[in-house]
């Protein structure tokens, strides 16, 4: 069976860089089954994801090409490596991702990681583009990530300068890009109030046109927002409770926010669930110094959702600095 290195993207964080090989070890396991024997090798000094495989036809290539940290693609021959080329896979280019730089934001590579997992995990088969939520949706890396895979993006903010912030990069980048798209933000109404805003984007791709769709509000508030209609997958990052918190207020008490994850996943969950389609995935990543695995668990089967353990599954937790060790958890709903 033909043996394969892949050279690793450079991360720009240098705490996840050295957490990125272990990590892409259990990506490429679960994201790309036709591999065996996934391993990080060392050649010449040189880190790689090795794996095997009985040859890449063009699925397989895309699947290896769409990787978090795939940078370029070798076959093994003997001291040798002979290079493979990979199939351009994005739908845009990769600094609507990289361009914004702000304080709490997540490593795209990691975001595309926990994007990919959660997709592997949807068990209904695809119609078009997947439609990807993300209920807590900051300045909109997973929403610009989700688009960036050739999917249909959607989010929910609380914090309204994030909302405006985000809404304003994308009018920005898609105009000086010179990409055919129209976007426009609208005030939400409710019994003649207006309650929020909504920023959409129709947005013409290399695979097609895509939509964006986010509002301002309350996670817990995502399934009013957004009515009837059901997403493929919901990928959330969620507050660690040190520095960011979340951004929602407690319960009951305008104004008094709430900095506790456990306390917000356990009133968020089930809401998100409600949203997915039957077969459809729920990737959630968190500090588990704020809420141990178990808990969370708990709560996400709770919801009536089935977790992936076992294997791959639990080879995610990695330390992001002293205070937060984030791990992610992928539950599907029957």
């Amino acid at each position: 069976m033909p043996e394969y290195l892949l050279l690793r993207s450079p991360s720009a964080n240098r705490v996840y860089a050295g957490e990125a090989a272990t990590l892409s070890v259990a990506e490429l396991e679960l994201t790309a089954p036709f591999t065996a024997g996934a391993s990080d090798q060392e050649l010449a000094g040189v880190g790689y994801l090795a794996f095997s495989a009985p040859g890449l036809d063009d699925a397989a290539s895309a699947t290896i090409a769409s990787q978090s940290t795939a940078f370029a693609l070798f076959e093994r021959s003997g001291d040798l490596l002979r290079p493979v080329a990979l199939p351009a896979v994005d739908a845009l280019d990769d600094d609507l991702v990289t361009i914004p730089k702000y304080q709490g934001k997540t490593n795209e590579q990691f975001t595309r990681l926990l994007l990919n997992v959660t997709l592997a995990a949807v068990t209904r088969e695809a119609t078009g583009p997947r439609q990807v939520l993300d209920p807590m949706a900051g300045r909109g890396t997973t929403l610009s990530t989700a688009l960036l895979a050739g999917h249909d993006a959607f989010g929910v903010e609380a914090d309204t300068k994030a909302f405006e912030q985000m809404a304003a990069f994308y009018s920005t980048w898609l105009r000086r890009k010179r990409i055919k798209h129209k976007t426009r933000t609208t005030p939400v109404r409710r019994d003649g109030k207006s309650i929020g805003k909504r920023f959409d984007a129709t947005i013409t791709t290399a695979l097609g046109e895509r939509q964006l769709t986010s509002f301002t509000g309350d996670t817990r508030a995502a399934a009013d927002l957004f009515g009837k209609k059901k997403f493929d997958a919901v990928v959330v990052d969620a507050p660690y409770g040190v520095v960011h918190g979340s951004h929602t207020d407690v319960v009951g008490h305008s104004g008094r926010r709430d900095r506790t994850p456990a306390g917000l996943l356990k009133e968020a969950v089930p809401v998100w669930a409600g949203q997915l389609v039957h077969g459809g995935a729920l990737g959630l990543s968190w500090n588990t110094l704020g809420m141990p695995r178990e808990d969370l668990a708990s709560v996400m089967e709770a919801a009536g959702l089935v977790v992936n353990e076992g294997g791959a599954w639990d080879r995610f937790a990695h330390r992001v600095d002293s205070s937060i060790r984030r791990d992610l958890m992928v539950a599907t709903k029957p």
